[in-house]
């Protein structure tokens, strides 16, 4: 009976790792470096929504992904599946997508060419906020060009704002 029981932990265990954490990524930019993830940090304000994903690597802390989602003229909430692909109704890009190691220049990806957001809770300012992404960026010369990138994410948002008002000069 014991045995029974360990190996429907251990089977529970490996589905769940199957399936990815809380906080996860995947996809094809793996061949261009490790999708690791140790944290994941979410930013909101008026403006944008954008989810972190880091890596403890020695002394150093490596910005994995950092996917941001202009929200203009979006109503984001909980089960709404938002269109990453294209612009907002301003002409900014409607997602941009960074990775940026330690001792490396910050790469930019190329366009998205089609992808969604969904989020399953939250998105506001304080909330715990969950949700995935799946995404492919265009094809061409850029970097991550052709190759594809999905997550998952679940953290507080946490206010983004535009920084604290400067300190008056006496």
């Amino acid at each position: 009976m014991r045995t029974m029981s360990m190996l429907s932990g251990l089977l529970l265990g490996l589905g769940l790792l199957g399936c990815g954490g809380a906080n996860s990524l995947s996809g094809s930019v793996e061949e261009l470096f490790s999708l690791e993830v140790s944290r994941v940090e979410v930013l909101r304000n008026a403006e944008a929504l954008q989810v972190s994903y880091y890596r403890n690597n020695g002394l150093d802390v490596d910005l994995v992904v950092r996917l941001t989602l202009a929200t203009e003229g979006l109503d984001l909430k909980p089960g709404a599946k938002v269109n990453l692909a294209g612009n907002t109704p301003s002409g900014v890009a409607r997602a941009t997508v960074v990775h940026l190691a330690a001792g490396e220049p910050a790469r930019v990806f190329a366009p998205v060419e089609r992808g969604d957001l969904v989020l399953d809770e939250g998105g506001g300012i304080d909330q715990p906020t969950r949700g995935n992404f799946s995404l492919s960026f265009q094809r061409g010369e850029a970097y991550g060009a052709g190759r594809s990138l999905e997550g998952r994410f679940s953290s507080t948002a946490m206010d983004a704002g535009f920084g604290p008002e400067p300190t008056p000069l006496p």
